[in-house]
Parts: C-alpha cells; sequence; structure tokens
C-alpha cells in the first residue's frame, strides 16, 4: 500500500510546486502549469525504478495511445474553429442574437438562458463570461440591480454550455479520455444539467416576480454570422463524427466571413493558426498528464486508489463517489477543469471498470465534477476574469452562484440514488 501511494508522489509534486507557490504568490496564474507538470514529469521519470532508456519508453507511451492522440487532434481542430468565429464576428452575432430574442422584463433569468445557450454554442465558459459580463455590468448599473447577483448568473450559465457543448474541452478531454462518444455522454449528461439549470431558472423567475424588472434592450446582429454555430450545433446533437462537425465549422465561418466581408482568405488562414497556436499549453499539459498516468499506473499508484476505495465502498455508488471527490479534489489543487479531467481520468477509467460504471457516465462525472468545482472557487479564471470585468472582488460572487450549487445537488442526488 506505502509503495502503491508513493507512486502517486509525482501528482504530490504538482500540488505542492503549482498549488503552494500559487497560494504564495496569492495568484493562481503565476506559476505556468506546464513548467509545474515538467518538474513532476522529470521527477516521476527519476523515481521509477529500472533502466533509464525504460523509464522514457514507459513515460513516452503514455502520451502516445490512440486515445491521446485523437483528443490533441480534436483539440488542434477546436483552436481552429473557435479563434476563427472569434475574428469573423460569430461570438458577437450569436450573444446580440440571444439578448435580441430575449423577452422583457427578464433581467436575471434572460442572461442566465442567455450564458446557457452561448456557452452550449461557443463551448467556453470564459468565452461566454468575456462577452456577457460586460453587457450584464451595464445593465445592472443602468437598474441599480445588485452587480454580484447579476454576474453571478452569468458565470453560473456559461457552465452550463461548458459541460454540455460538444466543441467544449472539457468533454473533449472527458469523452476521450473514458472511449466514448460525445453522443452518448450528453445524452447522460443532459438528465442531470437540465433539470439543475431549469430549477436555477425556476429560481431566477421567483426572484423576478418579487423585485422590479428591468429590459435588456436592443442588440444588433447578423444572422449569417451566427448560422454556423446553429449549424455545427444541429450535427454535434445528431451524433456525426466531431471531426467533421469541426472542419464544416471552420469552412462554414471561412465562406460566411467571406461573404460578409468580416473574414477574408489571408486572415481565416491567420486566424486558424493563431487559434491552433492558442491550444498549445492545453495540449502539452495533455500530454505531460498523460506520461506522468502511465509511469504512476507503472509503479501501482492507480491500484493504490482503488484499494483505499474498497475500503470505503462496496457498491456502484461507492464507485461514482469517488470519482466525483477525486475530480473535484483535482479542480480545486489545480484550478483548471481540464486539467483536472485530465490527471483524474485515468485512475476514474479504473474506478468504473471495478465498480461496473458505464463509461459515458464516469465522463459525464469528470466533466460535471470538474465544472461545479471550477464554478465555485474564488482563484478560478471564470471568477477571477467575471470579477476583473465587473469591478468586484471574486468571493463576492459566490454567495450568488445558484446553477453550480443546483447542479451539485443534483449529482449527489443522482449518485445517492444509484442502486
Amino acid at each position: 500500500m506505502k509503495k502503491g501511494l508513493l507512486a502517486l508522489s509525482p501528482l504530490m509534486v504538482f500540488i505542492a510546486l503549482y498549488l503552494v507557490t500559487s497560494i504564495i504568490a496569492r495568484d493562481f496564474y503565476k506559476v505556468p502549469i506546464t513548467v509545474a507538470f515538467l518538474a513532476a514529469s522529470v521527477y516521476a521519470i527519476a523515481t521509477t525504478r529500472g533502466k533509464l532508456r525504460r523509464r522514457i519508453n514507459v513515460f513516452s507511451r503514455g502520451a502516445g495511445t490512440p486515445e491521446m492522440m485523437l483528443m490533441i487532434w480534436i483539440f488542434v481542430l477546436a483552436g481552429a474553429f473557435a479563434h476563427s468565429a472569434k475574428v469573423m464576428g460569430a461570438i458577437d452575432a450569436t450573444v446580440n442574437l440571444t439578448l435580441a430574442l430575449l423577452p422583457g422584463q427578464m433581467l436575471l433569468a434572460g442572461l442566465f438562458l442567455a450564458a446557457c445557450f452561448i456557452s452550449l454554442s461557443i463551448g467556453t465558459s470564459v468565452g461566454t463570461i468575456v462577452a456577457l459580463t460586460p453587457i450584464a455590468a451595464g445593465v445592472a448599473s443602468q437598474t441599480g440591480a445588485d452587480m454580484a447577483l447579476v454576474v453571478a448568473v452569468v458565470v453560473g450559465g456559461s457552465f452550463f454550455g461548458d459541460n454540455l457543448s460538444f466543441i467544449s474541452d472539457t468533454t473533449i478531454a472527458a469523452t476521450r479520455t473514458q472511449g466514448v462518444e460525445m453522443k452518448d455522454k450528453f445524452r447522460t449528461n443532459i438528465r442531470v444539467a437540465l433539470p439543475a439549470a431549469f430549477v436555477t431558472f425556476c429560481i431566477l423567475m421567483l426572484h423576478a416576480s418579487v423585485s422590479d424588472g428591468a429590459r435588456m434592450g436592443s442588440y444588433a446582429f447578423n444572422i449569417w454570422q451566427a448560422l454556423p454555430y446553429f449549424i455545427v450545433l444541429a450535427m454535434s446533437i445528431m451524433g456525426i463524427n466531431v471531426f467533421i462537425v469541426l472542419i464544416t465549422g471552420c469552412m462554414l465561418f471561412g465562406l460566411v466571413g467571406a461573404a460578409t466581408g468580416s473574414l477574408g482568405y489571408a486572415k481565416a488562414l491567420s486566424s486558424m493558426g493563431n487559434g491552433i497556436s492558442g491550444m498549445f499549453e492545453t495540449i502539452i499539459v495533455t500530454l505531460l498528464v498523460a506520461s506522468i498516468a502511465a509511469l504512476m499506473s507503472e509503479n501501482g499508484g492507480f491500484a493504490a486508489v482503488l484499494s483505499l476505495i474498497r475500503k470505503k465502498a462496496d457498491s456502484k455508488r461507492g464507485g461514482k463517489t469517488g470519482i466525483a471527490l477525486l475530480t473535484m479534489f483535482m479542480d480545486i489543487a489545480t484550478a483548471n477543469n481540464t486539467v483536472a479531467i485530465v490527471i483524474a481520468a485515468p485512475i476514474a477509467k479504473e474506478i468504473s471498470r471495478e465498480y461496473g460504471v458505464k463509461p459515458e457516465e464516469t465522463a459525464s462525472l469528470l466533466d460535471t465534477c470538474s465544472c461545479i468545482a471550477q464554478g465555485i472557487i474564488p482563484y478560478g479564471a471564470q471568477l477571477l476574469v467575471a470579477a476583473n470585468i465587473a469591478g468586484l472582488a471574486s468571493v463576492s460572487l459566490i454567495p450568488y452562484l445558484i446553477y453550480p450549487f443546483v447542479l451539485a445537488v443534483f449529482v449527489a442526488g443522482s449518485v445517492i440514488l444509484e442502486k
């Protein structure tokens, strides 16, 4: 047992270097996460027994599996897709279209719906927050609404799509590491996320019924610039291969950009290149984590975790609880939901095999629980960005993060009710 737990020490090295240094510096983005994982990688290789060549081979095989390479290719395409959309003006068009369609007198509920739809379309919580928070803050200032509440509603809604979108990096990481189709994970995930969103919407509507409403205003948009998002979303829900979906999306943005004059040929190529470059850190971290995980598994680390879980759990419910808690702990330690999923995924896969948890259920737990933790920690990118735009302290948003807390209740309920 002690030997197995010692095999997990590379993870402790990462946490000590990244978490402790970040706390001392009072900035979780001061220490490059790639450097922290590089140090952990060197430590993992150095402390593994056997010839150096063999240790390096095991380390390299972890990053070279078909599943990992498939995930990297999807990250590359997702980066090209997302940045092309931004440069072409699709994000602004989608935001304004959503706001223009919202009924009047629905400030909080309307902003929540807008954040849910936009994040589902563009696949990023941070991107949704950057797009919507300035509007939310402006509306709050004009109407006298509680700024922290209004901004927190946007942050909460942004995690709905981050958790469900087919082009979200968390969805890509969760499904690829568990070897499941995105549509299968979506069907499992929506059973928890949609009811949680509905309850949140009802709470916000109840709040609106006892407070003064405010009209959202009018927003200009070009429907053609938003159209590729709707097509991509429809193709994803239909279960079309993610490669085809993302390549089609990139082509559509290029064609619509050329037709509307917002994205020329050279600019389209440049935006795709910049988008791919923007995924560099995610790709490097994913490869390093997979390599470290291979060494930890080789040294008995995963077996040790399973042994600990066996002492506390003897059912599928216990296995799910272990996956959920492991994922949330990793997110609290890394302040990055994608990284948390990649770290927890190989152990979660072993737990799911041991306790009969379906792969799509494991993928759903990984994605949902990482988003819950990321949605409430005050040092995560989402809360920091939103608070900075609104001129607030990030901790002031926590009491109003209705959706993440409601989602946590629904996840806990689904696990408790597991037979």
